[in-house]
């Protein structure tokens, strides 16, 4: 259960501190957070652990953050500034690929030591590259649509935590089957794709139920910028 245990505390750690920051920077933290979160979670999703029972990629939780981090902005400052995170992540994040494929190209010195390290990290497998990016960019826009939504029919404070998961869960159910779809689909069997699907969105289910407290630490944190 070790690895259990030290999932849940670096989740509440990791969602600790995006609260943290929000409270220190106001909005433009959360712009900050979003961007250094989507390049943070394609270096950590390279890693995977025994988690519950389940085969599952580290970078799930951070990728979380960056949901509830536009669900913050969509709850204060309005869809707008949602979109544009967006957007702002899906920038940082074919920057941050462009810029490293450029340098896996540079001959490495004589006495160099991170080459390989760096090409585990960056090299690219083209599939899953465009599956993250187009996962990421859809399911983002369609989470700022669903909270829209749900927040236009029950604007009453008492759903919060309505409009949270059901943004969320529902934009990483959608964010899964994308990515596994283009990264996946036809390179193993159904069974093993399927599996495959099933784990990544549970893992992520749990990630979204365990950051709705925190939206409404957000919530009370007074930000007008």
């Amino acid at each position: 259960m070790m690895n259990e245990w030290l999932w849940i505390l670096f989740a509440v750690m990791n969602f600790g501190m995006l609260i943290l920051v929000y409270r220190i920077f106001g909005k433009p933290g959360l712009f900050v957070w979003i961007g250094m979160s989507t390049v943070v979670a394609n270096i950590q999703v390279v890693k995977t652990i025994e988690l519950f029972g389940l085969t599952a990629t580290l970078g799930n939780i951070i990728y979380g953050t960056a949901f509830l981090a536009t669900d913050i902005l969509n709850e204060k400052y309005g869809k707008s500034d949602a979109k544009k995170a967006v957007w702002l992540g899906f920038s940082t994040l074919i920057a941050m690929t462009i810029m490293m494929q450029f340098a896996l190209q540079f001959q490495p010195g004589p006495g160099d030591f991170a080459q390989d390290s760096l090409t585990t990290l960056f090299g690219l497998v083209p599939r899953i590259a465009l599956g993250s990016l187009v996962a990421y960019l859809i399911s983002q826009y369609f989470d700022v649509f669903i909270y829209t939504k749900i927040k236009a029919m029950l604007p009453d404070p008492k759903f919060l935590w309505i409009r949270n998961n059901g943004s969320t869960m529902i934009s990483q159910l959608l964010d899964s089957a994308i990515f596994c779809s283009i990264a996946f689909l036809g390179q193993y069997p159904f069974q093993i794709w399927l599996e495959i699907f099933i784990t990544t969105y549970i893992i992520k289910f749990i990630v979204a139920a365990i950051d709705t407290p925190f939206l409404y630490m957000a919530k009370k944190i007074r930000k007008t910028v």
